[in-house]
């Protein structure tokens, strides 16, 4: 049983599709069936509506898990926005929708989810609540302020979440993806701010795979193979680890590509 928040954004729907694949019920919450994918999934996953920033919706949304199926096996917080801005033009409004959209939605996710997934942490089996970081909560994109912050926020409560709640059966990780081919990245590459200059994804591709040691981005089938792969037994003994996936790109040292 899993519960994946931005269940229909890209890195989302795949992370649902690889589950249902596994045999695993899914629910898919997000703030529309079809999300950033723009059409609706068909894919056998439990739509629920959920702005992750409303602690109302979060305590209905795992309302209706327990209803139906009376405990969690596996939480994803995936969803997430971006803002490409400094903070000097970063509003105050914005500021707070970026922490609760990314921090706080995690927050709220897991803390209604907690009593769901000590159900299902018995007899030795571990729950799994796998978070999103990204490399930028290490390192930083120029014109990312609010972003980067909320994401090293998010690496450490995942860190606090897998020490406090170890002891209950219960492992938490956080995925720190760095460029996925999402409608993220899109956005990110044809918007005004640090990213492509009002290109667009496909006249940056080239680029963008020079800059990775292994001369590629990553897909959202990237991430859900990991995600899967935390979720499952055989990570049993993985547990208030960051792990980054980002093709090599954190590794190197920028200033020797000049």
């Amino acid at each position: 049983m899993a519960f994946v928040t931005g269940g229909r954004g890209g890195i989302g729907r795949a992370i649902c599709s690889r589950f249902l694949k596994e045999g695993a019920v899914v629910y898919a919450a997000d703030l529309s069936d079809a999300g950033s994918m723009e059409f609706s999934a068909e894919d056998g996953a439990r739509f629920v509506r959920l702005d992750v920033a409303s602690e109302d919706e979060a305590k209905a949304a795992l309302a209706r898990v327990n209803a139906e199926a009376g405990k969690l096996d596996i939480l994803v917080n995936a969803a997430g926005i971006e803002l490409e801005k400094t903070i000097e033009h970063t509003t105050l409004e914005e500021w707070n929708r970026s922490f609760a959209v990314n921090v706080t939605g995690t927050f709220l996710a897991s803390k209604y989810a907690l009593p769901l997934l000590r159900k299902a942490a018995i007899d030795g089996v571990t729950a799994s609540i796998i978070n999103f970081g990204s490399y930028d909560g290490f390192i930083a994109d120029p014109g990312l302020a609010a972003y980067c912050a909320t994401k090293g926020a998010v690496h450490a409560l995942t860190r606090a979440m897998a020490c406090d709640h170890g002891p209950e059966g219960i492992r938490v990780n956080a995925i720190c993806p760095g460029y996925i081919d999402t409608p993220m990245l899109q956005s990110f590459f044809s918007g005004g701010g640090s990213g492509g200059k009002g290109g667009t994804i496909e006249t940056l591709k080239e680029a963008v795979r020079n800059v990775h040691p292994i001369r590629n981005y990553g897909t959202p089938d990237d991430i859900a193979n990991l995600v899967n792969w935390l979720a499952s037994d055989e990570a049993r003994y993985a547990s208030g680890q960051l792990w980054v996936l980002d093709g090599g790109l954190s590794a190197q040292v920028q200033q020797m590509r000049l």
